[in-house]
């Protein structure tokens, strides 16, 4: 099937080879942010700060900005030359990818609870990195990536498939404890109970952690191992915030609670 990739590009090696680049321009930006978030928290939620811009409803701001990460994604897979979407490995591993995006700008946007609006700047961001990130991750396991016909039986994929699940299990059923903690009419925070909120304070970042940990096992790419290390990052930065956070603002905040890893740190 001809695509807009096929005028695009003279030929698929030069296509993976951008595809490669752009996975160690996220690696850089990792590192990028990983300095900034020395500084400075991420600027949304309890965050968010009127220096980075008009602020965005926070639904709508949720909902645009990951929409991206589905769209570009589908079309990939259904409007173009997806070379590898007949092989099981490849489906599987782009069926997690979309199991998590589904939830995450079709779902969850429509189930938030108040919550602070989201700074323009943020929001921009975002949607311009589910757009890039959208494109790495399924154009490459749609149209490139290769594996062996008994990939689904190695030991790397299924302990990441089984990883995927355990994290997308997590951050869903953690989501659901935070959007609950406040009753109708309700204002302001509260101390998260339940699950592994009694373990630590950033349960549903550290499901999202393990949930792209095991995508990048199973999927076993430079372009799914940037996205967990990215990912790592910004959520292992923002969990620390979030403990700080609460223990500076509860005097009654749980002591043995960790900021992301049980019983750890």
């Amino acid at each position: 099937m001809a695509d807009i990739f096929t005028e695009l590009f003279g030929s698929d090696a030069e296509e993976l080879y951008l595809l490669d680049c752009m996975s160690y321009i996220m690696l850089f930006m990792a590192g990028a942010t990983f300095l900034t978030l020395l500084f400075e928290n991420v600027p949304y939620g309890r965050y968010a700060s009127s220096k980075y811009g008009f602020p965005v409803n926070v639904k709508f701001a949720w909902f645009v900005q990951e929409l991206p990460a589905f769209v570009v994604p589908l079309y990939l897979v259904l409007g173009t030359s997806a070379a590898q979407l007949s092989q099981l490995p490849n489906r599987l591993i782009i069926a997690m990818y979309f199991c998590h995006y589904v939830q995450r700008s079709i779902i969850y946007p429509f189930l938030i609870r108040g919550g602070k609006s989201t700074p323009f700047f943020s929001f921009a961001l975002a949607f311009v990195f589910c757009v890039y990130n959208g494109y790495m991750q399924i154009r490459h396991l749609s149209h490139f990536a290769e594996y062996p016909a008994d990939w689904v039986t190695h030991p790397f994929f299924i302990s990441g498939a089984v990883l995927w699940l355990v994290g997308f299990l997590i951050n869903v059923h953690s989501d659901h404890i935070l959007r609950n903690l406040r009753k109708p009419g309700e204002t302001g925070y509260k101390i998260p109970v339940g699950g592994l909120f009694e373990y630590v304070s950033g349960a549903n970042f550290l499901g999202e952690i393990v949930e792209w940990c095991g995508f990048a096992l199973a999927a076993h790419s430079i372009q799914s191992a940037t996205f967990a290390i990215f990912t790592l990052i910004v959520l292992s930065s923002r969990a620390v915030a979030h403990h700080r956070w609460y223990l500076e603002k509860f005097e009654d905040y749980p002591k043995s609670r960790k900021a992301l890893i049980p019983f750890v740190y």
